[in-house]
């Protein structure tokens, strides 16, 4: 571990706790975003993945999408613009929270169908064998999407094509409201990976480092022409499914505050200052650098025009061939 990746690391992980937190903020003052989901808890999943990855990489992403968009590099501005429905959002205001793309970033979009950005990322790695590109993608996933048949299909499809995708699980404890150990048949959902010939691993998605390692270790492989791999990282989101759900309703107070006690954000801090990678005051300049880039995102959208009455049918068909 360089401290460049180090304070990379620690920087992706507060970018997108503080983008949430402030959007959170945001709904509870009704701000009109429409529906959001929440990926508080769940930071250092993505900021250890996306760091992984090189820049022409793919990644494909869920309804619980706005820190894979950050750790990606999409810029907080026109994601805070999408979710105010402004014209300068990424996608002209008319995705919202569960659309957020960025094709030229690599972000194939936050999709709102359970498992469906798992074909996109693996079309997109076939994409990569066909042109003799350099690239890998990954597919972002919960464990309740794992029981659906697209996830199973794509799996397999990239096992016998040796596909150059990294599948990563992000296994939270709660498909909407349904426990794990209801739904799914499985110990770890890391253990299904055998059944297509790939590697499989369960590592702690409350560490950053633990899931920087497996990620970095799945991408090289994937590069190198060894085919998937599959990740399950064990985290925990911290609100319920949406911004309108208790989950109070269906897991206890003393629940959430055990895994609070585990939280990736507070871990990660501790680690760059434990092992040296920065002094207090480099981790004060990072943390109050990323709260002026989010400011500065709440007022550009706030700016930001709203989309004119006849861009209402613009951006919406591709355009016939001629």
């Amino acid at each position: 571990m360089t401290q460049q990746v180090a304070l990379s690391l620690y920087r992706r992980v507060v970018l997108i706790r503080e983008f949430e937190e402030r959007l959170k903020l945001l709904v509870e003052r009704g701000v009109p975003v429409g529906a959001v989901h929440y990926y508080t808890g769940q930071e250092a999943v993505a900021a250890a993945v996306c760091e992984a990855l090189a820049p022409s990489d793919w990644i494909a992403s869920t309804h619980r999408g706005h820190g894979h968009c950050l750790a990606k590099g999409v810029d907080p501005k026109p994601m805070m613009a999408e979710l105010y429905g402004k014209a300068t959002g990424t996608n002209r205001g008319k995705g919202g929270s569960m659309h957020i793309t960025d094709i030229s970033l690599g972000v194939l979009g936050v999709n709102p169908i359970v498992g469906m950005g798992v074909p996109h990322a693996v079309g997109a790695a076939l994409s990569a064998r066909v042109r003799g590109a350099d690239e890998i993608a990954v597919a972002f996933f919960g464990e309740g999407a794992t029981s659906m048949g697209v996830v199973h299909e794509s799996m397999n499809l990239a096992a016998i094509w040796k596909l150059p995708v990294v599948f990563v699980c992000e296994n939270n404890g709660y498909a909407q409201a349904t426990p794990v150990e209801y739904a799914v048949a499985a110990d770890r959902i890391s253990d299904r990976a055998a059944a297509y010939r790939m590697p499989g691993e369960t590592v702690d998605g409350q560490d950053v480092r633990a899931v920087y390692a497996a990620a970095s270790a799945a991408v090289e492989r994937a590069r190198a022409g060894g085919g998937p791999s599959l990740i399950e990282c064990m985290t925990y989101r911290y609100y319920g499914h949406h911004q309108g759900d208790d989950p109070l309703r269906y897991r206890t107070a003393a629940e959430q505050t055990a895994a609070r006690e585990r939280d990736c954000v507070r871990r990660a801090r501790e680690w760059l200052l434990a092992d040296g990678y920065a002094d207090e005051s480099t981790v004060v300049a990072i943390e109050d650098e990323i709260r002026r880039r989010i400011d500065e995102a709440v007022d550009f959208a706030e700016a930001s025009p709203l989309p004119a009455a006849h861009e209402l049918l613009t951006d919406v068909y591709v355009p016939e061939a001629r």
